[in-house]
């Protein structure tokens, strides 16, 4: 699958060490909304919190709301740690942070690590639990046939729980499952994952598979 990279205000020096690292990646400087065209296969951007035109918070909303980036992987830029940017960054929509400045390690580690996670799903494979099926090759859930539209964090962790009904998890382990121990996500993080995969399942009339569980995480109940 194409992989699609977006990057706000890339330096040149940047550019050319991923095409030299990665001559298969498209890459596009995402100073405003991408066309279509722009937006094949798998995508990923990385937003600046200060954007050349916009700032990035309303940048991370446009993309979440625009159809060629809405199922993207979006990763804001942060300029510190100061929870609340991150709060705020996730509230507009990002998937995930980071402490800027970029370099292309750091984004090849993180979208090449998203891909190995994701191929790993690759069989053909439907999960059910009750009138909710995930199809995890074709990256889709359905509550009584109809789709219901998941951001990559929440489709990953809502196959993870599928695939371990009945066993509780903290939040720490679920950052370990998606592969981002390593980056300083904070732990509340996950409740803005978890709660954007319930609303999104309630949203399409399905009812809340998880089970919260006090002082120690989240649990996915297997039906009797």
């Amino acid at each position: 699958m194409m992989t699609t990279v977006l990057i706000t205000d890339p330096p040149p020096h940047l550019v050319s060490e991923l095409r030299q690292r990665r001559p298969s990646w498209r890459l596009h400087d995402l100073s405003d909304l991408p066309s279509a065209d722009a937006s094949e296969g798998r995508v990923w951007a990385f937003i600046d919190w200060i954007c050349p035109q916009m700032s990035g918070l309303e940048l991370c909303r446009r993309l979440r709301d625009a159809g060629p980036t809405r199922r993207a992987h979006l990763t804001m830029v942060l300029e510190s740690a100061d929870m609340e940017a991150r709060r705020r960054a996730l509230q507009a929509g990002a998937d995930d942070y980071l402490l800027g400045p970029l370099d292309a390690d750091r984004i090849v580690e993180r979208v090449d690590g998203a891909g190995a996670r994701t191929a790993a799903l690759a069989p053909r494979q439907v999960h059910r639990h009750g009138g909710i099926a995930v199809d995890i090759a074709a990256h889709q859930v359905r509550f009584e046939g109809s789709i219901v539209s998941l951001r990559p964090n929440e489709f990953r962790l809502f196959v993870h729980f599928l695939e371990n009904p009945d066993q509780v998890f903290s939040r720490g382990a679920l950052i370990e499952h998606l592969g981002k121990h390593a980056l300083g996500i904070d732990e509340r993080t996950v409740d803005v994952w978890i709660g954007r995969l319930r609303r999104s399942l309630v949203a399409a009339g399905a009812p809340d598979p998880l089970r919260t569980v006090r002082s120690l995480g989240y649990v996915l109940d297997s039906l009797e």
